[in-house]
């Protein structure tokens, strides 16, 4: 996880985990973040290995990790608006919900994935790596939404009681 493919590589683990690492560590708090992260990135590579067994594709970066980062942030965070840069004919910014790129991102990784499936000596991305932190940070971010959910009353409405945290340009604002 601490190993990258270059320095394009680096950036865009680092763009991701910017984008969408600050409110997951706001969620978890710095102690229990930092283990979610590195619980991520080990199952993604078990994920990886479990999957394709046979697969020659190197297995470098914190891709898996910042996977399970984007999993846990479909749930806890799926209205938050995310900026997004569109390359397709013409370049614009356009702005989605979260819960919209990263589906569509997963959904990217899937078929990217069976593709790859028999011909990982010709692919050099570990697309089941992401899947399976994917599934990772999923799951997690169930289990805290339900914690959440137990633990402050909130059931979905907010009916005089406490409200989900607000945020803005990725800082909490409550």
């Amino acid at each position: 996880m601490f190993i990258h493919g270059g320095l394009m590589h680096f950036i865009g683990n680092m763009l991701f985990l910017w984008v969408f690492g600050d409110n997951i560590e706001d969620t978890f708090g710095h102690v229990k973040y930092l283990v979610f992260y590195l619980v991520a990135g080990v199952l993604a590579t078990l994920a990886h290995f479990a999957i394709d067994p046979s697969s020659q594709t190197p297995l470098v970066g914190a891709s898996g990790a910042i996977s399970g980062v984007m999993g846990a942030y479909l749930l806890l965070y799926p209205r938050n608006r995310i900026r997004t840069l569109i390359i397709y004919i013409l370049i614009t910014v356009v702005e989605l919900r979260a819960a919209w790129l990263l589906l569509i991102w997963i959904g990217l990784q899937t078929i990217q994935g069976l593709l790859s499936i028999g011909v990982s000596d010709q692919v050099s991305t570990a697309f089941f790596a992401h899947i399976g932190g994917f599934v990772v940070g999923v799951v997690v971010g169930a289990a805290v939404k339900m914690l959440r959910r137990d633990s402050s009353g909130y059931g979905g409405g907010y009916g005089g009681r406490e409200r989900p945290a607000q945020y803005w340009r990725g800082r909490r604002i409550d």
